[in-house]
């Protein structure tokens, strides 16, 4: 299906057409009839997978067909929130990618930074705001913003978000809404407590489910290496040695960890920068636009933060510390594999993760082949028969970066040149 038997629209088109892409995603070919036609919608599919396009195309769309001369409203149309900075950030450059053909003001809304341009912005007048909760109600409570004309409202991550402890932000904001609206509602996963919410905020949505609720993008391949908790730093030192680590993402459980990852790593003489909520913004953006651009290897990340990293060509996620939710797992792995990407994600396993590990190979209705680097060997007591230890067909190696990048697929070459929106592979937009 082409993108332009979906009925976006010329302008919108006219940026895909530019582009040289054709093809929808799944999520994005499902998804966009459905908001075009004006239903509520929840969508779930694997990270990686184009739910940013998915909604922002046909809204902007929608948008498009309302514009007139009139200047920018100060009551929005559109309000998307998401729960990081990080993940604002990058909805924003690929709302502003999407909509270069369209007259559209567009306000980015997050803390940490100084309020005064955002508050002049919303003065100007706006159409679009995409923004997160605390900051947006800051906003509001002073007056800065009102939404009696708003017409689409975007939860992304809402799983996220109710993890966060969002949702009492979330439901001081849809008080000030209309209730007319066109609501969307999009996630990794679909739990009861994201159920629970789409009653509350939607109505009578369509629901688009592309794979299973549990599933990882079948791109990744999935290792465990058990090990003892005092020789994590040493075995991933020596992982670390392969030259196919060329982009590699680890997760820390603690802010601290993290922080004391990154000394280890760098008194090795392995370049890297971390990403917590103890950085302040700016520390955050610089630490990922580096890791974008290879100027450092390793970005070291805690859960919370981790929301937002969208990164073109991550070779290998580490878990260094073993997620207390299954549901995390999913979200981290997913940061490579991306877009028919392949890459591949590491698990330390210690002693005290043995329940969690049997909690999650139950979750993904899988297991997770083992791997041993001789001294690192740390048995763990045998939690499932050996049939279910179904092993993953290993992904081709990659010996650098630019070897990294272009194993994503065999289409990546065809990128037309000059500026592309971010999230385009292999024909698909994301």
């Amino acid at each position: 299906m082409p993108f332009q038997t979906l009925g976006l629209g010329d302008k919108i088109l006219k940026t895909i057409e530019e582009a040289g892409y054709t093809e929808p995603t799944p999520i994005q070919a499902a998804a966009i009839p459905q908001i075009l036609a004006g239903h509520d919608l929840i969508g779930v599919a694997q990270t990686g997978t184009g739910k940013t396009a998915a909604f922002t195309l046909p809204m902007l769309a929608k948008l498009a067909g309302l514009l007139g001369n009139e200047a920018p409203r100060k009551s929005p149309r559109a309000l998307v929130l998401a729960p990081t900075r990080e993940l604002v950030v990058q909805i924003h450059e690929n709302v502003c990618a999407y909509a270069k053909h369209l007259p559209l003001q567009i306000a980015l809304i997050y803390g940490g930074v100084s309020e005064r341009p955002q508050i002049q912005s919303l003065r100007h007048g706006v159409d679009l705001i995409i923004a997160t909760p605390g900051r947006l109600l800051d906003l509001m409570g002073r007056n800065c913003v009102e939404f009696s004309k708003l017409e689409f409202l975007v939860l992304d991550e809402a799983d996220r978000m109710l993890d966060m402890g969002f949702l009492p932000d979330m439901r001081r904001v849809m008080k000030a809404l209309p209730k007319k609206r066109q609501s969307l509602l999009f996630s990794a996963t679909l739990s009861k407590e994201i159920e629970a919410v789409t009653r509350e905020f939607l109505i009578t949505p369509k629901v688009v489910q592309i794979g299973r609720r549990a599933n990882p993008a079948e791109t990744v391949a999935q290792f465990i290496y058990e090990v003892r908790k005092e020789d994590k730093p040493a075995l991933l030192l020596h992982l670390l040695k392969d030259p196919a680590m060329n982009m590699v993402l680890v997760f820390s459980r603690t802010k601290h960890g993290a922080d004391r990852i990154a000394r280890q790593l760098a008194s090795k003489g392995i370049t890297t920068a971390t990403i917590h909520s103890n950085r302040s913004q700016n520390q955050r953006l610089r630490a990922l636009k580096d890791f974008k651009a290879g100027v450092v290897r390793i970005l070291v990340a805690t859960d919370i933060a981790a929301r937002g990293i969208d990164v073109d060509g991550i070779s290998h996620v580490v878990n260094y510390d073993f997620p207390m939710q299954s549901e995390d797992y999913v979200h981290r792995i997913g940061r490579t594999g991306r877009a028919h990407a392949v890459g591949d994600a590491i698990s330390f396993i210690t002693g005290e993760d043995r329940k969690g590990l049997q909690a999650l190979e139950k979750f993904i209705g899988r297991g997770i082949l083992r791997k041993q680097v001789e001294g690192f060997i740390a048995p763990l007591q045998q939690t499932e028969s050996p049939q279910d230890r179904r092993p993953q067909t290993l992904r081709p190696r990659r010996t650098g970066r630019s070897q990294g990048q272009s194993s994503r697929s065999t289409q990546a070459s065809a990128k037309p040149q000059g500026a592309v929106p971010r999230g385009l592979h292999t024909n698909r937009w994301r």
